[in-house]
């Protein structure tokens, strides 16, 4: 296993870790429940609920679903556009000749994958924003 697989396993896994340990401490009930005054008629109906168990739902869920989503979306297209970079420069080296059709195809095809990447992160923020 090489040494960028290693970190980015022990990363994943850590963060994985920490999300496990979040969900049970947030899942805890307090000692004290504090006493929710009544509500007027026009007032909203979420503010019966207890504001200390509202972080994950179905809002906060998909806020942080997108907010993680348009991350990886953005590192997944940056890792695509710099291998093809990297590729193009090591061929235009070793056959300077082709370095205009090289070119043509490098822009096409990092053209293609930033619209890939324009359209997920698109969704992601539809998911938090909805």
């Amino acid at each position: 296993m090489s040494k960028t697989r290693a970190i980015l396993l022990l990363m994943m896994s850590g963060g994985g870790l920490l999300l496990a340990a979040s969900t049970a401490a947030f899942g805890q009930e307090s000692a004290e429940q504090p006493k929710q005054p009544e509500l007027d008629p026009g007032q909203f109906v979420e503010a019966k609920r207890n504001p200390q168990s509202i972080w994950l739902e179905t809002r906060g869920a998909a806020m942080l679903g997108g907010a993680i989503g348009a991350g990886l979306v953005i590192i997944g297209g940056a890792r695509g556009i710099s291998r093809i970079g990297g590729s193009a420069v090591e061929s235009m080296a070793r056959q300077p000749e082709a370095s205009g059709s090289i070119s043509v195809a490098m822009i096409i095809t990092a053209a293609m994958i930033e619209g890939a990447t324009l359209f997920g992160v698109v969704v992601c923020l539809m998911a938090v924003f909805k």
